[in-house]
């Protein structure tokens, strides 16, 4: 194997781990109508690394080249999901199928089949709760056999052709994937912890606010519910003044209620934006525990 087209495709893999890293805490701050095109954009992204990978492919001697278009294809739909999956896959299909030949079917094929066994072992690491090594195993040894059939399937010229290269394309398999999904669970779990550090400190900024304000009002609020309660002793309890003041004893109520609420933050639950209004903190789900 030439190292050197070997650390071409490294760094080409590596480049794409850089993309995704700025593409995903790109999307997380941006507005939630661009949040929802992150796994197209992101498939697109890694659908251009894949089809540079195919270009770039890697020399093994004798006059046989390897690519490792597998790689990003199978990284991508584990950690992002079928749709970011489906999309690199696309790309890479229609760049096969663009290149023609013979095999074209059968790479195209094995494609598919890459993402489709990438997206079985992302389900099967969300039943267990996160990607381990038994799955990435799993993942190297799916794609690694789904390459291995897109040779046989062109009969005995495609297991001749296979035959010389069935270790290098294990490599690249153990390599790529192994390393990568280390990559990009590295990349994935810092983002989270670095998203969950951002609203530990965001709910402890509104929390704080909360029962400052809080605070502030429940001193001014008993002035006022134990004057309306002294001035309702005065009053006819038939008149019109004991019903305004029975209304306003309502409404000083409701507010006592929600200053309770503030007291109890926990979280941070939001009111959707209607219109023009941004989006604004639902107190009673965020006092209650959602």
């Amino acid at each position: 194997m030439d190292y050197h087209h070997a650390i071409e495709a490294a760094g080409i893999i590596g480049l794409g781990m850089v993309l995704y890293s700025y593409l995903i805490r790109w999307f997380e701050a941006a507005p939630p109508r661009w949040r929802r095109w992150r796994g197209p954009a992101i498939g697109a992204a890694f659908g251009v690394v894949t089809v540079v990978l195919m270009i770039s492919r890697i020399y093994v001697g004798h006059d046989r080249w390897v690519d490792a278009r597998a790689v990003p294809i199978a990284l991508v739909t584990l950690v992002e999901g079928v749709e970011a999956g489906a999309v690199t896959a696309a790309i890479a299909v229609a760049y096969r199928i663009w290149l023609g030949g013979s095999g074209a079917p059968a790479g195209a094929l094995g494609i598919v089949a890459t993402a489709g066994v990438a997206a079985a072992v992302r389900r099967w690491a969300q039943r267990d709760g996160r990607v381990g090594k038994r799955h990435v195993v799993a993942l190297v040894a799916g794609v690694w056999a789904i390459t291995g059939a897109s040779f046989l399937v062109l009969g005995a010229r495609g297991a001749s052709m296979f035959g010389p290269l069935w270790l290098d394309f294990l490599t690249l398999c153990l390599i790529g994937i192994g390393a990568g999904a280390v990559l990009f669970g590295d990349i994935v779990n810092s983002r989270a912890a670095e998203k969950a550090r951002r609203e530990a400190a965001q709910l402890r900024a509104v929390a704080s606010l909360a029962r400052a304000a809080a605070h502030e009002i429940n001193n001014p609020l008993t002035a006022v519910l134990g004057g309306l309660a002294l001035v309702n002793r005065t009053v006819q309890p038939d008149s019109n003044a004991a019903r305004w003041i029975a209304g306003a004893t309502t409404g000083a109520e409701q507010i006592r209620d929600i200053v309770k609420h503030m007291n109890r933050i926990t979280q941070i639950e939001e009111v959707e934006s209607a219109g023009p209004l941004p989006p604004m903190l639902d107190i009673r789900k965020s006092g209650d525990g959602g």
